[in-house]
Parts: structure tokens; C-alpha cells; sequence
């Protein structure tokens, strides 16, 4: 294993086997979401997270490094996204809870 990749783990039991940074329940679609959509910089990412930003940085080449198991992820998130505005029971947000006030 490279040691780019080796702080890039994936175990069935965190985050649903998504490839996350070592030690963290920080994963990679996490990580690009917030750099490359969000536009936050790596150091705010790494702070945030309190991570290397060396990490944040691994985590973004792993994204880019894997785009087939990247794009089932976020086929995935789309899928249980589409599954909750489906269901009445789940609540995505504020505007989902009732006023219980009168």
C-alpha cells in the first residue's frame, strides 16, 4: 500500500464501509464535498476536523483516484436521499416538524 493511501481506510462497520480517513469518521466524499463543492480551504477542513491537512489532501487524490467507487457512493447517498423525501416518518429538516406551539 502506498503511504498516500495508507491513512485512507474503509472497514464495513464505520460510515457503511465508505473509504474515510484513518482514525476519524471523516470520509472522503465528506472531504471533497467541503473542498471542491463548498469551496473551504484544506488548512479550515483540517482544523475543523482536527486532521493533518496532509490527510485532507489524500483523502482528495483518493476521490479523484477512484472515480468508479466514488460514483457508487454518491449513487448510494442519492438512492437513502430519495428514500427519507419519500417517507413522511423522516424527518431531513426543520421544515419536516410540526408546530406543536398554539
Amino acid at each position: 500500500m502506498s503511504q498516500q493511501s495508507a491513512r485512507i481506510v474503509a472497514t464495513p462497520d464505520v460510515l457503511g464501509g465508505d473509504p474515510r480517513i484513518d482514525c476519524t469518521r471523516l470520509s472522503v466524499y465528506r472531504v471533497h464535498e467541503l473542498v471542491e463543492r463548498r469551496d473551504l480551504e484544506p488548512q479550515a477542513v483540517a482544523d475543523r476536523f482536527d486532521v493533518d491537512v496532509a490527510d485532507v489532501y489524500r483523502a482528495l487524490a483518493y476521490y479523484h483516484e477512484h472515480p468508479g467507487e466514488m460514483a457508487a457512493i454518491t449513487e448510494r447517498r442519492g438512492e437513502r436521499r430519495q428514500v427519507a423525501e419519500d417517507d413522511p416518518r423522516v424527518v431531513t429538516g426543520p421544515e419536516d416538524v410540526a408546530d406543536t406551539e398554539e
